[in-house]
């Protein structure tokens, strides 16, 4: 057994207030969340006909993921024009009634914002492919070839080469990710410009902020070096030339000072590869360029052909690592969930035996450290992964060049797809599940992607009603935070580090703590403890809790308690 050991009460400190911090906010991703017209395609007047489902769930802000005109190589996030609304998704005057409605529920609307590159249909790169000589040449990046091939062996993201050839300029353009999403080159101040010239366009309008993607790709290494290759691969990974260069930080200090700091808004930054030794420089009340980053490191602890569960002590680790190291200099964007990562209760739950236990301990498990908790649509009751049986099925530009790849490397399309089952993106890009009727109830249309069968099980609708449903869980832990102070702005301090199945921690704000004490694996798991816990002192619990009192708790498989004490 684990000796949990109580932890001394920290002195009152003086709280940086920010509306922010208070809020929690809600993922959308538009063309999976609900079809308000019937054409199969969620849309900008579907997230408005939700903003009831979203006011009584308790969220404050909604981060709609992108709704600019594109030619979706990459769902929206490459960009053919930052000042317009995708036909799909509706008009401009949809969006200015979304955000009207939404500010009557008091609803905060942030969009993503996408800079480090645009779609090849942009006309800044339309005119920057025209000739060598074009003023907006220097707007992207481009080389020439070095004897009949790349600039280098830099590899993209998407995987192959991140670079991709124009006949009629005879050079290369970079693209980190898709080859239809060119990257922007920020060494150039004009770029630079009408890049600020945009956001401050869309903050004029009203809106409440952004999540800004691949924020950390900005800057490149300018020797545009091959990269050492031992093993004599095709293209070599590259994010070491491309991630958190130095540099950087002297464009996100010039994008604060021209955009954000002008507002009072709420920033969060896709910062893979930021370290919370480097936090400060990116989140620090002092030095910082933005609110918060969604950072990646625990979203590293598996492999998509690892078995699934997590490894409790290391997730423990990594979380605790960045609630300490953002303690006192910045503030975390907490979440388990986004348009990127496959579901969480498939991942680390157990979808089969304890769906619904699983789905609640994860829950508060992450919801009630030190930060701003993040809620992915479909997370709210329990959404799994999917498995279609055939390529053919996916969407994601990603999993169709990985699908490539594998086969061409010799892997049979089962073990291929027994990989995609659990680590697709696509997982989580699924039709929200409204109902048990047609479609999940997302549109009575055939949907622009596969809808998961389990959608008569699992809908928002049988699960409104039902008091113990994730849904109801997720209510009750977001009135909760709202009422304590101390879940918000508390210290946090982990227990148990080395429990295999128990993930631990109290928040304490002068005199006031909780312990929040969670069991992630599917057996029973007994914490033995010097503190003396009371029944009559448990605030949110998943299964039933008997009396007790002592210093002793069993805890069931996937059991989540909140104690006040």
């Amino acid at each position: 057994m684990t000796q949990l050991i109580p932890q001394q009460q920290t002195a009152e400190k003086t709280l940086v207030r920010a509306w922010w911090k208070e809020a929690t906010a809600y993922q959308i991703y538009p063309r999976s969340f609900f079809d308000a017209n019937s054409d199969g395609i969620g849309d900008i007047p579907g997230i408005t006909k939700k903003l009831d489902y979203l006011k009584d769930l308790g969220v404050d802000v909604l981060w709609i993921c992108p709704m600019f005109k594109s030619p979706n190589d990459d769902n929206g996030y490459d960009i053919s024009d930052y000042k317009d609304i995708m036909d799909e998704f509706g008009t401009m005057e949809d969006f200015n009634t979304l955000m009207s409605e939404a500010k009557k529920r008091d609803i905060k609307i942030l969009l993503d914002l996408v800079v480090n590159h645009t779609s090849d249909e942009h006309p800044w790169f339309i005119e920057s492919r025209s000739s060598k000589d074009n003023p907006k040449r220097d707007w992207y990046i481009w080389k020439d070839a070095i004897e009949g091939r790349e600039p280098n062996n830099w590899e993209s993201i998407f995987g192959g080469s991140a670079w991709e050839y124009d006949e009629k300029t005879e050079q290369y353009f970079l693209h980190v990710f898709s080859r239809r999403q060119p990257d922007l080159n920020w060494q150039n101040k004009e770029m630079r410009e009408a890049i600020y010239e945009m956001i401050n366009w869309w903050l004029d309008r009203g809106i409440d902020g952004f999540r800004i993607d691949a924020i950390s790709h900005i800057n490149k290494n300018q020797s545009f070096a091959d990269l050492p290759n031992p093993l004599g691969m095709p293209h070599v990974p590259s994010f070491e030339m491309h991630m958190n260069v130095d540099g950087i930080h002297e464009y996100l200090e010039e994008l604060k000072n021209e955009t954000f700091a002008k507002y009072d808004i709420m920033t969060v930054g896709e910062a893979n590869g930021v370290t919370p030794e480097e936090a400060d420089l990116w989140v620090g009340r002092e030095n910082g360029k933005m609110n918060m980053v969604f950072q990646f490191e625990h979203m590293d602890l598996w492999r998509a052909d690892a078995e699934k569960g997590v490894d409790v002590v290391k997730l423990k680790q990594v979380l605790t690592k960045w609630q300490k190291g953002l303690e006192a200099t910045g503030w975390n964007a907490l979440y388990l969930e986004n348009h990127d990562k496959v579901r969480v209760v498939s991942l680390w739950g157990d979808e089969e035996n304890y769906w619904k236990e699983s789905a609640k301990s994860l829950a508060m498990m992450y919801f009630f450290m030190q930060g701003t908790p993040f809620i992915y649509q479909g997370q709210e009751i329990g959404m799994t992964n999917v498995q279609f049986p055939d390529i053919s099925d996916y969407d994601d530009v990603a999993t169709k060049n990985m699908y490539d790849m594998q086969l061409a490397s010799g892997k049979t399309h089962e073990e291929i797809m027994e990989v995609i089952w659990n680590s697709s993106r696509d997982n989580s890009r699924t039709p929200m599940q409204w109902t048990s009727e047609t479609n999940g109830g997302f549109s009575p249309a055939s949907p622009w992607f596969g809808v998961n069968p389990n959608f008569a099980e699992i809908n928002v609708e049988s699960q409104l009603h039902d008091e113990d449903s994730i849904l109801n869980f997720y209510k009750r832990m977001i009135q909760i935070r709202k009422q304590e102070e101390t879940l918000i702005y508390g210290e946090y301090d982990l227990i148990l580090p080395e429990d295999p199945k128990v993930y631990a921690y109290t928040r304490t704000l002068g005199s006031e703590r909780f312990l929040i004490v969670t069991n992630l694996k599917d057996s029973e798991a007994v914490v033995d403890t010097d503190i003396i816990l009371h029944s009559d002192n448990v605030v949110l619990s998943n299964y039933g809790v008997e009396w007790h009192e002592g210093t002793e708790l069993t805890l069931r498989p996937y059991e989540a308690r909140l104690y006040r004490f």
